[in-house]
Protein backbone atom coordinates (compact mmCIF):
# COMPACT_ATOMS: atom_id res chain seq x y z
CA UNK A 1 0.00 0.00 0.00
CA UNK A 2 1.27 3.68 -1.31
CA UNK A 3 0.69 5.97 1.54
CA UNK A 4 1.33 9.83 0.50
CA UNK A 5 1.00 12.41 3.08
CA UNK A 6 -0.45 16.05 1.56
CA UNK A 7 0.63 19.52 2.43
CA UNK A 8 -0.73 22.86 1.12
CA UNK A 9 0.18 26.23 1.90
CA UNK A 10 -3.19 27.39 1.36
CA UNK A 11 -4.86 25.62 4.25
CA UNK A 12 -3.65 26.25 8.27
CA UNK A 13 -0.65 24.15 8.95
CA UNK A 14 -1.31 20.87 11.42
CA UNK A 15 -1.25 22.35 14.57
CA UNK A 16 0.18 18.97 16.32
CA UNK A 17 1.56 15.46 15.16
CA UNK A 18 -0.96 15.06 11.63
CA UNK A 19 -0.81 15.79 8.64
CA UNK A 20 -3.75 18.24 6.28
CA UNK A 21 -4.58 14.74 4.44
CA UNK A 22 -3.18 11.05 3.39
CA UNK A 23 -4.04 9.15 0.17
CA UNK A 24 -4.13 5.69 0.43
CA UNK A 25 -5.86 3.29 -1.77
CA UNK A 26 -7.36 5.43 -4.11
CA UNK A 27 -8.86 8.03 -1.20
CA UNK A 28 -7.40 10.71 0.43
CA UNK A 29 -8.21 11.16 3.92
CA UNK A 30 -8.56 14.88 5.00
CA UNK A 31 -7.65 16.00 8.64
CA UNK A 32 -10.35 17.81 10.00
CA UNK A 33 -10.25 21.69 9.35
CA UNK A 34 -11.28 24.47 11.83
CA UNK A 35 -11.84 28.13 11.14
CA UNK A 36 -7.74 28.74 11.34
CA UNK A 37 -6.22 31.30 8.63
CA UNK A 38 -3.96 29.88 7.14
CA UNK A 39 -1.71 33.07 6.89
CA UNK A 40 -1.85 34.29 10.02
CA UNK A 41 -2.32 30.70 11.97
CA UNK A 42 -5.03 32.26 13.86
CA UNK A 43 -9.34 31.56 14.50
CA UNK A 44 -11.64 33.73 12.09
CA UNK A 45 -13.71 35.93 14.33
CA UNK A 46 -17.30 35.56 13.70
CA UNK A 47 -20.16 33.34 14.16
CA UNK A 48 -20.88 30.12 12.93
CA UNK A 49 -21.63 31.30 9.07
CA UNK A 50 -18.02 33.06 9.33
CA UNK A 51 -16.29 30.44 10.74
CA UNK A 52 -18.10 27.53 8.60
CA UNK A 53 -16.95 29.59 5.20
CA UNK A 54 -13.53 29.46 6.46
CA UNK A 55 -13.76 25.59 7.03
CA UNK A 56 -14.59 24.96 3.58
CA UNK A 57 -12.24 27.39 2.05
CA UNK A 58 -9.89 25.61 3.93
CA UNK A 59 -10.79 21.86 3.00
CA UNK A 60 -11.23 23.72 -0.75
CA UNK A 61 -7.58 23.71 -0.34
CA UNK A 62 -6.57 20.54 0.38
CA UNK A 63 -8.87 19.13 -1.99
CA UNK A 64 -7.12 21.28 -4.70
CA UNK A 65 -3.95 20.12 -3.84
CA UNK A 66 -5.01 16.38 -4.39
CA UNK A 67 -6.43 17.50 -7.47
CA UNK A 68 -10.05 16.52 -6.76
CA UNK A 69 -13.29 18.55 -5.87
CA UNK A 70 -16.47 18.83 -3.91
CA UNK A 71 -17.75 15.96 -6.30
CA UNK A 72 -15.09 13.72 -5.50
CA UNK A 73 -15.97 13.35 -1.83
CA UNK A 74 -18.12 10.38 -0.74
CA UNK A 75 -17.89 11.07 3.25
CA UNK A 76 -18.22 14.48 5.25
CA UNK A 77 -18.15 14.69 9.06
CA UNK A 78 -19.21 18.06 10.56
CA UNK A 79 -18.51 18.67 14.00
CA UNK A 80 -20.70 21.70 15.63
CA UNK A 81 -19.88 22.85 19.53
CA UNK A 82 -23.63 23.84 19.25
CA UNK A 83 -26.34 21.42 17.09
CA UNK A 84 -28.43 25.05 17.20
CA UNK A 85 -25.78 26.47 14.43
CA UNK A 86 -26.39 23.30 12.26
CA UNK A 87 -29.38 25.47 9.98
CA UNK A 88 -26.67 28.26 9.08
CA UNK A 89 -23.93 25.90 8.84
CA UNK A 90 -25.67 23.57 7.05
CA UNK A 91 -26.31 26.52 4.59
CA UNK A 92 -22.88 27.72 3.74
CA UNK A 93 -22.03 24.24 3.51
CA UNK A 94 -24.63 23.54 1.05
CA UNK A 95 -23.66 26.66 -0.99
CA UNK A 96 -20.09 25.50 -0.96
CA UNK A 97 -20.87 21.47 -2.01
CA UNK A 98 -22.58 23.44 -5.25
CA UNK A 99 -24.52 20.31 -6.30
CA UNK A 100 -22.48 17.78 -4.39
CA UNK A 101 -24.08 15.65 -1.72
CA UNK A 102 -22.16 12.95 -0.12
CA UNK A 103 -23.25 11.29 2.45
CA UNK A 104 -22.73 13.40 5.99
CA UNK A 105 -22.68 12.82 9.86
CA UNK A 106 -23.01 15.62 12.00
CA UNK A 107 -23.02 15.07 15.73
CA UNK A 108 -22.59 18.00 18.62
CA UNK A 109 -19.18 17.95 20.49
CA UNK A 110 -18.47 19.32 23.53
CA UNK A 111 -15.43 21.06 22.66
CA UNK A 112 -13.31 21.42 19.18
CA UNK A 113 -9.95 23.22 18.78
CA UNK A 114 -8.94 26.43 19.26
CA UNK A 115 -12.43 27.10 20.31
CA UNK A 116 -13.56 26.41 16.51
CA UNK A 117 -17.49 26.42 16.23
CA UNK A 118 -17.26 23.89 13.22
CA UNK A 119 -14.98 20.91 12.43
CA UNK A 120 -15.45 19.35 9.10
CA UNK A 121 -13.26 16.45 7.56
CA UNK A 122 -13.99 14.39 4.28
CA UNK A 123 -13.05 11.27 2.65
CA UNK A 124 -12.35 11.41 -0.65
CA UNK A 125 -12.42 9.21 -3.81
CA UNK A 126 -9.78 10.00 -5.59
CA UNK A 127 -9.76 10.36 -9.89
CA UNK A 128 -8.28 7.28 -11.50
Amino acid sequence: MSVRKLHTTKAPAAIGPYSQGIIANGFLFTAGQIALDPTTGQMVEGDVVVQTKRVMANLKAVLDEAGVGWGDIVKTTVYLKNLADFPAMNEVYAEAMGGATPARSTVQVEELPRGSKVEIDAIVALKH
